[in-house]
C-alpha cells in the first residue's frame, strides 16, 4: 500500500514538473508594466494579472510547449477576446492577439 502510495505521489509530482518547466511559466512584465503570471490549469496554461488595474483577471489560456504556444487572450480594456499565440525567445515572450489572422497587435514581454 505504501508502494503505491508512493509510485502515485512520484507521478503526479513528475507530471506537475514537466509544466512547470516549461519556458512560458512564471511572472512577465507586460507592455504597459503590469505583472502577468502564466501558470499551468486544466490541460495547458492561464495567463492572469497580478499587478495593475485589472490585477486577479484571468486574460488568456494557452497550449503548446517548448517556444511555441497558442489559445486565447483577452484584451482587459475592452474584455474582447482574441486567437492568440506566444513566442518564447529567452526571457521573453511575444504575445499576439488576432481577429480574423489579419488584423493583429502584439507586445513584448519580459520575464521577472
Amino acid at each position: 500500500m505504501i508502494r503505491v502510495t508512493i509510485l502515485v505521489a512520484a507521478l503526479v509530482f513528475s507530471a506537475s514538473a514537466v509544466l512547470a518547466d516549461e519556458p512560458i511559466v512564471g511572472n512577465w512584465k507586460t507592455g504597459e508594466g503590469d505583472t502577468a503570471a502564466i501558470a499551468p490549469c486544466s490541460s495547458g496554461y492561464c495567463v492572469t494579472l497580478k499587478t495593475g488595474k485589472y490585477a486577479g483577471r484571468q486574460i488568456g489560456r494557452m497550449q503548446g510547449k517548448g517556444s511555441i504556444y497558442s489559445g486565447e487572450l483577452t484584451d482587459p480594456v475592452d474584455n474582447k477576446t482574441y486567437n492568440g499565440s506566444g513566442t518564447v525567445s529567452g526571457n521573453t515572450v511575444r504575445m499576439q492577439g488576432c481577429v480574423l489572422k489579419v488584423f493583429c497587435k502584439s507586445q513584448t514581454w519580459t520575464k521577472l
